[in-house]
């Protein structure tokens, strides 16, 4: 008998497809809302405590300026802009919560009293910071791009001696994926070796892989979003626009009726088909 599944929670990833743009970010909301989403997810960095002086220092060219910093300040959201983020968010019942790329920025969110927290894979060797988010027990998604078993077992040891939930996410980090990156049958051997439950943050053009993922046991679906994936950014490429995302949760929530109880019977549907097709011997 196959296991019993539920449909997946599934997470609108914003992270910086707003592009440092408030009304962006609420089209984004309601475009997450429209196609069924259970929450949307943010990206918060302290930028000098993340990046280094020379590299804030250092060129890129952005709608912003000619440097990095320019770039990386352009993208971020202060407390004015978040405090319209969670108004927002309880005005159309949506969930909201963000990755933390340091402590500060963690502090910073604990004043939404925010149901969720989120491991960027980034962080997954950030012993201060996971011991941080694990302090607060709320359930975490904990993201395992560029991760080895040795890596995601530190993590594991760490949040299970704190008493916090979580979910692992098996995730690949290139944006886009190729198909032959995706690998989802780790989905799998993820559950087998921590017992726990195991989603998918996926970075793939179209939505085969995510769904696909459910299949193979995933409760949690994550995929970043955007208006349009022409738009400046690089997480834009690997972003599903909104047709793209009311595919995905569709089929996402079919895969557990698809799958159905793994027992072989004649259904009721059957019987009266088996009845006026049937070969009978004489």
């Amino acid at each position: 008998m196959t296991e019993k599944m539920n449909k997946p929670f599934i997470i609108a990833e914003l992270g910086i497809n707003h592009n440092g743009d408030l009304e962006t970010a609420k089209k984004l909301i309601d475009m997450a809302k429209e196609c069924g989403c259970d929450a949307v997810k943010f990206q918060k960095r302290t930028i000098d405590i993340v990046y280094k002086k020379d590299f804030l220092d250092s060129l890129r060219e952005s709608p912003w300026g000619t440097t990095q910093r320019a770039q990386k300040e352009g993208l971020e959201f202060d407390k004015k802009d978040y405090d319209a983020i969670d108004a927002y968010c309880k005005g159309k019942d949506i969930l909201w919560f963000a990755s933390a790329w340091d402590k500060k920025s963690q502090e910073f969110l604990r004043r939404y009293n925010l149901k969720h927290n989120k491991v960027a894979s980034a962080m997954l060797t950030h012993t201060d910071l996971l011991k941080m988010v694990a302090e607060e027990k709320k359930h975490t998604f904990i993201s395992t791009g560029m991760s080895d078993l040795d890596i995601i077992d530190r993590a594991v040891d760490l949040f299970r001696k704190s008493d916090c939930p979580f979910t692992l996410m098996h995730c690949v980090s290139t944006y886009p994926s190729e198909d032959e990156e995706c690998n989802i049958l780790a989905v799998r051997t993820l559950k087998e070796r921590y017992h726990c439950d195991v989603g998918y943050s996926g970075h793939e053009r179209g939505i085969l892989p995510s769904v696909l993922a459910v299949a193979f046991g995933a409760t949690t679906l994550e995929r970043h979003i955007t208006l349009d994936r022409a738009m400046y950014g690089s997480d834009q490429a690997a972003s599903l626009e909104k047709r793209g995302l009311e595919l995905m949760v569709r089929d996402a929530r079919r895969v557990a009726s698809i799958l159905g109880d793994g027992k072989k019977k004649i259904s009721a549907k059957e019987l009266p088909i088996a009845k006026k097709l049937r070969y009978h011997e004489e």
